[in-house]
């Protein structure tokens, strides 16, 4: 079964009460700290998704509101707010939080009181390591998976194009490392050599002994396990050493609005993975990117898109099962999402037993200033460019 809506609102609210009370759905995000820029992405994200569903009508007839914690960036934290939102403020429904650290302490909470819990931004491997039962990732695919269409690429060309060694840095990071050690894998079981593995603290600024290391090794194929300011400081110690690789991947520092500029607009032919595109012609996506644009004065971004994907889940179940409320209502929303597919602003999602959505991010490339979907081949926005421009 594929059923397509939209999700839910925001504000303080009361447990469910008679019909026609809001329904209130919990929620702690990094809104300071380490995490705050992503953490508000997600915010405004879970906002656009409460007012769109609230103007066509709320669910089930009722409004929804969004009661919305700041955790701090901190797991201690981020476990007591869950714990206040469902057993103090008896709210009706879950988010999930931002980033893998703070995802995993939280969802133990939600499987403690038998809540549903889809979350946006826990994308590692561990998180779908530790037997939750009521946990769905509402994005395509998990970290190690992000570059499943890009290795499909580089181990189809021919032999005598095919990149032939690689070096990997990596922040210190289960995402980071999840994204570069997933491409790793699959380069080395097809034969490309890693020259150089390299992890680093999440507070590193000098990348001077790193950069040197990769230089040195003239590797074809550069890959970066980054956030974004470590992957512009790797990139800028690489150009002033003119290292210049045949192939440049990072996860997510291409992608942010400042790439460009801080790297001296030498952006030709940097690739990263992303689960989202504002051009996407999936059937919910034209509403969000309008309605999204309207609200916050710019375009979403993936981090708002997949706090709007976790809204759409929920609220595909909500309607189905006919119930929004804690106690026996939670395993009916769980049991759906398990069973079904909903389609969304990132297109279609499904999952395995463990929460992990059975699919693979986009790949972007940088190609003439702008950056661009360039695989997989049916939804591409520009032909793929290999080898990559001097930076």
């Amino acid at each position: 079964m594929i059923l397509t809506l939209g999700a839910c609102s925001s504000s303080d609210g009361d447990a469910a009460g008679d019909k026609t009370d809001p329904i209130t759905i919990g929620v702690s995000l990094p809104l300071t700290g380490d995490f705050s820029e992503p953490g508000k992405g997600v915010q405004q994200g879970y906002e656009a998704w409460a007012k769109i569903v609230n103007d066509s009508g709320g669910l089930l007839g009722r409004q929804v509101e969004l009661k919305i914690l700041d955790d701090q960036s901190n797991a201690d934290r981020v476990v007591a707010d869950y714990e206040q939102l469902i057993g103090k403020d008896e709210v009706d429904l879950v988010f999930g939080p931002f980033s893998t650290r703070l995802v995993v302490p939280s969802a133990r909470v939600a499987e403690e009181y038998d809540m549903l819990f889809v979350e946006p931004a826990g994308a590692a491997k561990e998180v779908f390591e530790q037997g939750f039962k009521n946990l769905f990732y509402a994005a395509p695919a998990v970290a190690n998976d992000h570059y499943n269409h890009l290795a499909d690429k580089i181990l189809a060309m021919p032999a005598d194009q095919r990149p032939k060694t690689a070096a990997y840095a990596a922040m210190d990071d289960p995402f980071a490392q999840g994204t570069a050690y997933g491409l790793k894998e699959k380069l080395e079981a097809g034969g490309i050599k890693t020259l150089v593995d390299e992890v680093y603290p999440p507070n590193t600024t000098d990348f001077s002994g790193i950069a040197a290391k990769i230089a040195d090794s003239k590797a074809d194929v550069l890959v970066g396990g980054s956030q974004y300011q470590d992957g512009v400081n790797l990139i800028v110690a690489l150009q002033q050493l003119g290292y210049q690789p045949k192939l440049a991947a990072f996860s997510t520092a291409p992608t942010n609005p400042e790439f460009a500029s801080a790297i001296g607009n030498k952006t030709e032919g940097v690739l990263s993975p992303t689960g989202y595109s504002q051009d996407a012609q999936y059937p919910s996506n034209k509403e969000f990117v309008e309605k999204y644009t309207a609200q916050f004065g710019k375009a979403p971004e993936e981090d708002q898109a997949n706090g709007y994907t976790t809204g759409q889940v929920v609220a595909a179940a909500v309607t189905a099962a006919g119930c929004a409320e804690q106690g026996e209502c939670q395993q009916k929303l769980v049991d759906w999402v398990r069973a079904n597919t909903v389609e969304t602003v990132v297109g279609p999602l499904s999952w395995d037993e463990t929460g992990k959505p059975k699919g693979a991010h986009m790949i972007q490339q940088w190609i003439g200033g702008d950056i661009k979907i360039v695989l997989p081949e049916d939804v591409k926005e520009a032909e793929f460019l290999y080898p990559k421009p001097a930076w």
